[in-house]
């Protein structure tokens, strides 16, 4: 009897060890975590000894076909040794992708906008420690029909740039027009619906950011294709504005 009780036991731990396996393994591919990249960026002249400022952008996005929304997740980190200064992100919609949203942060008057951009937000991120981030969400939409960037300059409270990642794509080179939703990848051109042309991965950043002399605080990095996203009106605006206070 006490043999019998015994691999009841057994069975049962080995029922419940099944249990937590499935419990902890994770939920399915599309609502899996996805892992942030600092693709297309590049540090600016005017960064502080001792701090590392970057971001990171997933390096994929789904857009809803029947309604073109997505959404992006972009985020802030000081991966240097020291406290950060004061830090604005700007988070800044190209062609195709047009940003509707960022939580907790100011839209960009449309007077204001970098050149050549149609949409952007502004956030007051505040100083960072050493090791930490922060994270904002991006609400945005993708006409499939075109080809969308996105650009993420993070610039210190007197306005000098301390790093710029894009205007960097997001697109597919296998449309699925019929599907609910159509996955991007970060740094993928992306291909129109009913075009035969493949898509191909974005130059690296040493190709679309070539080293500049030091900007003023009007200026920032040139970029690939002769496009200059100048802070200009944005850049004036953010050193002009008053500051929320911080809670």
């Amino acid at each position: 009897m006490r043999l019998f009780d015994r691999r009841i036991h057994v069975r049962e731990t080995a029922a419940a060890a099944a249990v937590l396996a499935l419990a902890f393994a994770g939920p399915a591919y599309g609502a899996d975590p996805v892992p942030g990249s600092g693709q297309g960026g590049s540090p600016g002249p005017s960064v502080p000894a001792g701090v590392k400022v970057g971001t990171e952008l997933p390096s994929r996005i789904s857009v809803d076909n029947s309604t073109e929304k997505t959404s992006i997740t972009a985020t802030v980190v000081n991966k240097g040794e020291k406290k950060s200064p004061e830090l604005t992100l700007l988070v800044v919609g190209f062609d195709a992708l047009k940003v509707t949203g960022v939580k907790g942060c100011d839209p960009i008057p449309e007077g204001k906008l970098p050149k050549g951009s149609n949409s952007g937000f502004s956030c007051d991120v505040g100083t960072l420690a050493a090791g930490k981030s922060r994270s904002y969400p991006v609400s945005a939409t993708y006409d499939l029909q075109g080809k969308g960037k996105i650009c993420l300059p993070v610039m210190g409270k007197d306005g000098a740039l301390l790093w710029q990642q894009g205007p960097v794509p997001f697109g597919t080179s296998k449309p699925t027009p019929n599907a609910p939703d159509t996955p991007l990848l970060l740094g993928t051109d992306n291909v129109p619906f009913g075009r035969d042309s493949s898509a191909r991965p974005s130059p690296s950043p040493s190709d679309t950011l070539p080293s500049t002399g030091a900007p003023d605080r009007t200026t920032v990095l040139a970029l690939g294709g002769g496009l200059l996203l100048a802070a200009g009106g944005a850049g004036l605006w953010l050193t002009r504005r008053p500051r929320a206070a911080r809670h």
